[in-house]
């Protein structure tokens, strides 16, 4: 291969990278705008989803960590009124209710406990017992 024919394949090398470089920046051009349309789209359902919220409270579904929280300290107060003279520990009513009993557990009940009992739902006729206010 002589320097001619060299110079000519770069020469070709390079035009079609120049082509490509120019589709690939035509992509982007339209990727952009695509983008920024989307974007905009995005912010004006946030902004409708806002307005939504504000005017209908009520019509949004409630957060199922919520949903479960109120289950368990239902099922609390629940066991306090069918046993309204007894003292239960936390633990022993994580056996009652058939909960897990892992430290963790307990612990999420005891401070479910502690509130109800600043609500005055609960009395604490000793330490770490609890019993229905009556």
């Amino acid at each position: 291969m002589n320097v001619t024919e060299l110079l000519a394949g770069l020469q070709a090398q390079h035009k079609a990278a120049t082509a490509r470089a120019g589709e690939l920046q035509g992509q982007i051009e339209h990727l952009t705008a695509v983008l920024a349309e989307t974007e905009a789209r995005l912010a004006e359902l946030d902004i409708a989803r806002k307005v939504i919220e504000q005017a209908a409270p009520a019509a949004i579904e409630p957060d199922p960590s919520q949903t479960e929280m109120s289950t368990a300290y239902q099922a609390i107060v629940n066991t306090f009124n069918h046993h309204p003279g007894q003292a239960f520990r936390a633990r022993e009513l994580h056996e009652l209710l058939e909960m897990p009993t892992d430290e963790a557990s307990v612990n999420i009940t005891r401070s479910r406990l502690a509130r109800l009992l600043r609500q005055g739902f609960l009395t604490q006729p000793g330490r770490g017992r609890y019993q229905k206010q009556t």
